[in-house]
């Protein structure tokens, strides 16, 4: 059984209700499309969502694209990137995600659909 993180009040950690362990991986990763490919990107990665989500050690995985807004600090909007925001219970977790059957098929359907790909992998602060 993997873990329910309960965000503790400092914001800075995440506790674990079922074991007490602290820990949390974040991962944001921004995936540049090929010129008018965004919608199709996003069509395979909402199949590949509920594969990701059933994973071991999967807390969150979620897709997101720019939004327009008034706030000055926002940087310009990119229209052909999508991004993904993880959660993972662990370094191990996120690994063997990496390598899942379901990421290397996915990987290879959309390798003609991205220009390329930034990531980012957190810890709490």
């Amino acid at each position: 059984m993997g873990c329910l993180f309960l965000l503790r009040r400092d914001g800075a950690s995440a506790v674990c209700l079922l074991c007490g362990v602290m820990t949390m991986i974040y991962v944001i990763a921004a995936i540049e499309a090929a010129e008018g490919r965004r919608d199709d990107l996003l069509g395979v990665f909402r199949a590949l969502v509920p594969k990701v989500v059933a994973e071991n050690g999967c807390v969150e995985y979620g897709l997101g694209v720019d939004l327009a807004t008034s706030f000055s600090l926002q940087n310009a909007l990119r229209e052909n990137v999508v991004v993904v925001v993880e959660k993972w219970e662990s370094i191990e977790a996120l690994e063997a995600h990496l390598v899942a059957p379901h990421m290397l098929e996915f990987r290879d359907q959309v390798k003609e659909m991205v220009e390329g790909t930034t990531l980012q992998i957190l810890e709490p602060a």
